[in-house]
């Protein structure tokens, strides 16, 4: 019996260990198994977050120019007879459009190009003397085709750096067209930085205008008034006009009551920004009684910014031909516009003006 007892001792012995030794196996790989789940999850997880863009809070850039680049703008002498106007090509890349009246009760537009590569813009017509003005105030590049005997004065005396605009290097005639020859003078971007040879080429100043990054809630402002439909006359024969477009935050431009239109895109010139203000003019007395104006710029005033909607009255200041004109809010802080091409209306003083 004794030896039988010794003999069961001995197998259960073996069973028991062989069943502690298939536990520690299966305990074994079960631990290989977790072990190699969680890495794997966790190397697939570091693989996704590799993959993933990191979260940056970048800051907003303007839009309408690059606010670090130094280049001088162009500004260019458009011709803006009612036959010419037809066929005005390139102005909706123009950051800032001044409207200023001329001989006869039309008016010219001086359109300032920055960092644009435009293949098509005009058509270009000559100089007159206080548009220097504004190119001055740009610290821009002066573009036309011929000159007022004023104009031809003031540019040695105020040192203004110009490209007349010819048939060969810096421009073309395009004799395609069905209007009279003095309207068909176009030039582009390309061509005019053939004509900078040995013109400065970097801005010395500032930009004129305050752009705000930020959409300028326009309702909020002290004395704002809805500025759906803004019409400002020059003469008897020219009107600008505008209507607001709420979807795209944008004004339609009208003259005359016709849509104004880009001769080569068909579509209509919209601005997001509108300034708008009066001076006196009167007819030059230059014994060739041709009706050339003078313009008394040079001062103060109010006038309106309109954006988004809505219109606020304003204050400018220029204290002199070279000096950028300035704008500020009635409490005297300067004016912020928004992010967006501006159309600069210098209206004759007395004419009429409406914005509802």
């Amino acid at each position: 019996m004794a030896v039988l007892k010794k003999l069961n001792f001995k197998k259960n012995k073996k069973k028991i260990l062989i069943i502690i030794s298939i536990v520690i196996v299966l305990i074994i790989a079960g631990c290989i198994a977790v072990n190699y789940q969680f890495i794997t999850k966790d190397t697939t997880k570091k693989e996704s977050n590799k993959n993933e863009a990191p979260e940056l809070n970048t800051p907003k850039e303007l839009q309408i120019v690059n606010s670090l680049s130094t280049s001088r703008p162009f500004a260019i002498m458009i011709n803006n007879a009612s036959d010419a106007r037809k066929v005005q090509s390139g102005l909706q890349d123009a950051f800032i459009i001044y409207e200023i009246i001329v001989e006869g009760g039309i008016t010219r537009y001086l359109a300032l190009f920055m960092d644009q590569e435009t293949a098509r813009i005009g058509s270009i017509r000559s100089a007159r003397h206080y548009f220097l003005d504004y190119a001055l105030e740009n610290d821009a590049i002066y573009v036309h085709h011929g000159q007022s005997p004023q104009a031809k004065n003031d540019f040695s005396n105020l040192g203004i750096d110009r490209i007349e605009v010819n048939e060969k290097t810096t421009g073309w005639r395009d004799k395609t067209l069905n209007v009279s020859y003095e309207h068909t003078l176009f030039t582009s971007i390309e061509k005019l930085k053939k004509g900078i040879k040995s013109i400065r080429t970097d801005r010395n100043q500032d930009l004129l205008l305050n752009y705000s990054v930020e959409e300028i809630d326009m309702a909020k402002i002290d004395n704002a008034q809805e500025a759906n439909n803004v019409s400002i006359k020059y003469s008897g024969g020219t009107t600008s006009s505008y209507e607001y477009d709420k979807e795209n935050k944008v004004y339609k431009r009208y003259v005359n009551g016709k849509e104004h239109k880009d001769y080569e895109t068909n579509e209509q010139y919209t601005f997001k920004n509108i300034i708008t203000y009066q001076v006196n003019n009167y007819t030059l007395n230059d014994g060739e009684n041709k009706g050339r104006q003078e313009l008394e710029n040079i001062g103060s005033g109010s006038g309106y910014y309109i954006s988004n909607g809505y219109s606020i009255p304003i204050k400018w200041e220029k204290k002199s031909r070279s000096s950028q004109t300035k704008y500020y809010y009635e409490n005297g802080d300067e004016l912020k516009v928004n992010d967006g091409n501006t159309f600069i209306q210098i209206q004759p003083k007395g004419q009429k003006l409406t914005i509802s």
